[in-house]
Parts: C-alpha cells; structure tokens; sequence
C-alpha cells in the first residue's frame, strides 16, 4: 500500500515538473537536458532540477522587489528622452532592463587589488554622518572584519546608522560569535536567503552576489573584491588576488544605494527612506557618465547578459574583457566569434591559476573556437585574477560583479556600473595591456593540439557548467 502511495506521489510530481519545464522553459536545449535528467535518474532528476533548473524568471519566488521600486525616486522624461549619441540604444536598454538613468558629475577612482581598496574604503566609511550600507557575497572573518568591528563602533557612538546584509552561503562561514557582536553593537545585519532546511530547494541556487558600500548616499564602492583577507595576505594555494573596484562619488552612488534599499527591503521587508540631501540626480551630459545595471533571478530579462552582448556587438575597434569565469551563453559565444570575425580586436584574460579545477576546464573548453575566429587569449600568471572588467574603443567600459556565465545572468543578483567616459576606458585599457604583456598568449595552432585527456577535461568542464 504505502509502495502504490509513494509511487503514485512521485508520479504526481514528476509530472508537475514536467508540465512546468514544457510550459515555462527558458531555453529548448536546456528544457530537453532537464527532461532526460528526470526520466534517466529516477529521483535524483527531481532534486536537481529543484536545486538547479527552476526558472524564476517565471516563477517569481521574489515579489518583494517591484513593491519597493514603485516607491523609489524615477527619472523624469526630459532626463529619459536625453539619451543621445553613439550609445544611446544601450542606455535605453540598461535602462528598460534596470531602470536607472546614466547620469554625469560623478567622481570616479579606479582601484586596483585589496590595498588600495581597502584603504579607499576605510577612508570613506571613517567620513560617514549619517548612514553606512555594506553588502557581501563573501565575508570573512579576519583582520578586515575586525577593522570593521572596531570602525562600526565609532561611528555608531556618534549615531551613523549601519545597514549589513551578507550572502547566506557566499558567507556561511561568518560565525554566530561575529553577528552577535555586530547585533549587540548596534548594526543591522540581515543574511540573504540563509541556508534553511523548509527553504533549501528555493533558496541554495540563488546567491547576492553583489559588492556594494554607500556612505550617506553619496561615495560609494562596487567591483569584485569581497571582505576577506587573502585581498591582503594572499591565498596558501593560489598566491596574490588580484581584482578592481571602483570608487564612485556623485549621483550614480545614489543608485547603486537603491539597489541596497531593494535588497534590504528583500531580507527584513523594511522600507528604507532615503536621505533628505544625497547627491541628486543631475542633468545628464555628453562626457562623464556612469550608469548602474542590475540584475537579478526575478527578472524578466537577463540584464547583465544584455549588457555584455551589446557592448561586444557596439564594438567598432576593439573589446578587451578581463574575467575568471568566461563560460558564455551561445549569444555570447557568436557575438564574440562575430566580432572578432569582422575585424574587432578581441581579447580575453583569465587567470592561469584557477580557484575550482572543474571550472577551470568548462572555462579552458571554449578556447579552440575563440582562438579559431581570431580572439585573443591571455593567461595571467601571478597569483589569482579575480577582476570582472570589460572595455570597448576607449569610450565606454564595465566594472563590477557580474562574471560571463550562466549562473550571473540567470541565478545571481549582481551588479555592474557602465562608465561613459574616455579617461575611465584609457586607464583599464591601459591595465589591461600592462598585465597581457606580463601573460601568456595562447596559439591557436599549438592549442588544437593539446593532449586528449585535456580535451577530455575540458568536455566534463562543459558538460557540468550550468551547475557552477
């Protein structure tokens, strides 16, 4: 008897998955390797598609979001309808799929790896008056986080008010003993979606990958370097982490500080209101401008993996892109191989030494073709290459969190800031040059010709991606 009921139930929600993949589908090579799973592998299947393959995009697990935006400060036309000159057809599109402007008189301070970064931001949060909002994937404890406990004290004795809101798994390691002492101080520390028996299919797939510090909606930082202390000492097995942020100081900070407040309003459903004096919103001009892209699960499009596409395929001269973890969508992939045919100097750099050895082979699984149409490929020696960078005909350039895979485009919240400007784009040119001259360029001809078990690796790497 209990067979048949077991049975019958299992029968029940196998076909509710399926009926859920036909209707809800984001891709038919996809859908059909999800239904191949489920009948191969009795049971298995069923769990992970409920880890891995939900599509959020249609089933909206996170409303919470849209009833905050309703709320927030909006454009008004005039700013909208000034989207002009060559990338006006990405401004509109970064803003439909974010709803944040470009907006100029920004203030802009490129850093580069843990040091300066961090000295940039202790700088920063020491000026705080009035609020402090951090947010983490990963934060560790360690000396950094002790500098900050010492830090948050200060202020908060002179009443600054500090917002935290860390990844549930990106910081599983963050101990009780460290929030207790952050709670008892005063902060407001909230996880994003915490690791949770009764959420764990709902939850462990979908990750806050964003890196973001606002001081008094004014200065604020974003890019790919979390708290933890190997941005400092290095790492046992890898050696130096290397990485960018950026330091922005003006109206785009003011954005990349809604974006806080939406996240907030997502872990403790508390509607920030923002301050009465930020840096506003100014009239958006033809040179200095940043514009804030975010994405995340719930959306109806893949915002960041628009925002990669268009800025290749806008590529007149040449598009340099620095990223670990470049295991592209099939739009990606002939966007590059396209550009690349036709002319554009493309160029990719990733890091030799890699921080998972299977993604390392889904990465490495892509070279053959790239280097066949053209692309170049740089491998960095020293240490770990961490940055998420991209940059296109010194004119316009990408910093920010948002890696070129699928788990950034479709299950990640992350965030990217896009900077109209001549100067910014010269200074990651120029970077980038500095570091390829240092890194070794792959060879089409002696790359095909790499061992079988190689290939081999590479084939299990690509096979296993979407699961990275």
């Amino acid at each position: 008897m209990w067979t048949s009921i077991l049975l019958g139930i299992y029968i029940l929600i196998t076909v509710s998955i399926v009926i859920a993949i036909v209707l809800h589908g984001a891709r038919p090579s996809k859908s059909l390797a999800w239904l191949l799973a489920i009948f191969a592998i009795p049971v298995g299947g069923i769990i992970l598609y409920l880890l891995l393959g939900r599509n959020r995009r249609k089933n909206k697990l996170v409303q919470l979001k849209r009833n905050l935006f309703a709320k927030l400060p909006k454009p008004n036309g005039d700013q909208i309808n000034a989207f002009e000159g060559k990338y006006r057809k990405l401004m509109t599109l970064f803003y439909n799929n974010s709803h944040f402007p470009p907006v100029g008189n920004n203030d802009l301070q490129l850093l580069k790896d843990g040091k300066s970064t961090f000295d940039a931001i202790f700088k920063a949060l020491e000026e705080a008056q009035k609020e402090i909002h951090i947010q983490y994937y990963i934060f560790e404890e360690g000396e950094l986080a002790d500098r900050l406990l010492l830090l948050f004290k200060r202020k908060l004795d002179l009443g600054v008010k500090i917002r935290l809101i860390y990844d549930g798994i990106g910081s599983f390691s963050l101990s009780k003993a460290y929030l207790k002492k952050l709670m008892e101080m005063g902060v407001e520390v909230y996880p994003f979606l915490p690791f949770k028996f009764g959420r764990f299919f709902s939850s462990l797939n979908y990750r806050n990958h964003r890196k973001i510090i606002v001081v008094d909606g004014r200065t604020a930082f974003t890019g790919g370097i979390n708290i933890s202390d190997k941005y400092l000492k290095g790492d046992p097995a890898l050696g130096k982490w290397h990485d960018m942020h950026v330091k922005v100081v003006g109206p785009a900070a003011n954005h990349l500080n809604q974006v806080f407040m939406m996240d907030w309003y997502l872990v403790c459903q508390d509607l920030l209101e923002p301050l009465e004096n930020p840096i506003g919103i100014s009239k958006i001009k033809n040179d200095s401008l940043v514009q804030i892209v975010s994405g995340e699960s719930d959306d109806d499009f893949p915002a960041l993996e628009q925002t990669y596409f268009s800025i290749v395929n806008t590529a007149k001269k040449y598009v340099y892109i620095t990223n670990p973890y470049i295991i592209p969508t099939q739009a990606l992939i002939k966007a590059l191989q396209t550009a690349a045919l036709s002319g554009v100097d493309v160029r990719l750099m990733v890091s030799e030494n890699a921080d998972n050895r299977l993604v390392s082979w889904a990465v490495h699984s892509y070279f053959e073709s790239f280097l066949k149409s053209g692309i170049k490929i740089y491998l960095f020696p020293d240490g770990f290459l961490h940055s998420k960078i991209i940059v296109s005909d010194d004119a316009i350039s990408s910093i920010g969190t948002a890696n070129l895979d699928d788990r950034s485009f479709e299950q990640n919240y992350e965030v990217n800031a896009i900077v109209y400007e001549k100067e910014f784009a010269e200074l990651l040119k120029k970077d980038f040059l500095k570091d390829s001259s240092t890194s070794k360029m792959l060879s089409y001809g002696e790359y095909k010709e790499r061992s079988y078990i190689k290939k081999l690796k590479e084939g299990i790497g690509k096979i296993f991606s979407p699961l990275f």
